[in-house]
């Protein structure tokens, strides 16, 4: 299998940790496919015509994307434990939505400032995104500590990612005011053994 990603895409890292939890990374070549918004990579848009990270190429050369499809499918590959059974399947995707939401509001926030003429950055625009994140970490704070204090799953492993993207990006904002038991989980949740080897570089 083929992975094309970037070391600072959060749903990049989303799928490395998954294949490093399922204990399958030495079954992937990993191909660095960096891109922006206004400049995609020529090499994933042949694979991806989103041109979006991740995409990851299977055995028999079907391109599938994006990282909550690629996780479902490495999961089912190495009949893993990730994504629970029955009812608690659906609480488990409900909370890796909220991450994966939280994810591209604050990659969204990045990309404001980053591709676009100063002049033309919308603050108004930038904190509505902030706002989405900080409602979530409010309802990961009072809603979800059950299921993040739970057996590993996919959920918990994108929740855990973004919380870092939070810091790596935005630590200005700290995201941990006020949420202490979130906090608490989520240093935690970075000792593991799988995040400490796919920590972006600051």
């Amino acid at each position: 299998m083929k992975l094309y990603s970037a070391a600072a895409s959060p749903f990049a890292r989303k799928v490395r940790v998954c294949l490093l939890e399922l204990g399958i990374e030495n079954q992937v070549e990993f191909i660095d496919a960096a891109a922006t918004p206004v400049a995609p990579n020529d090499m994933l848009i042949m694979q991806n015509p989103l041109g979006k990270i991740p995409c990851l190429i299977s055995d028999d050369g079907m391109a599938l994307y994006d990282s909550r499809v690629i996780t479902r499918y490495l999961n089912d590959c190495k009949k893993g434990a990730l994504y629970p059974k029955g009812a608690k399947l659906w609480e488990a995707l409900t909370l890796e939505a909220t991450a994966d939401g939280m994810m591209e509001a604050a990659v969204l926030m990045v990309y404001e400032k980053r591709f676009r003429p100063k002049e033309m950055v919308y603050d108004i625009w930038l904190e509505a995104q902030w706002d989405k994140v900080e409602r979530a970490l409010d309802a990961l704070e009072s809603g979800w500590e059950g299921h993040l204090d739970g057996p590993l799953d996919m959920a918990q492993i994108a929740v855990g990612v973004v919380l870092e993207y939070l810091d790596f990006r935005h630590g200005d904002r700290d995201w941990r005011k006020g949420r202490d038991a979130l906090a608490k989980w989520q240093a935690a949740f970075a000792k593991r053994d799988a995040m400490q080897k796919t920590q972006p570089s600051m």
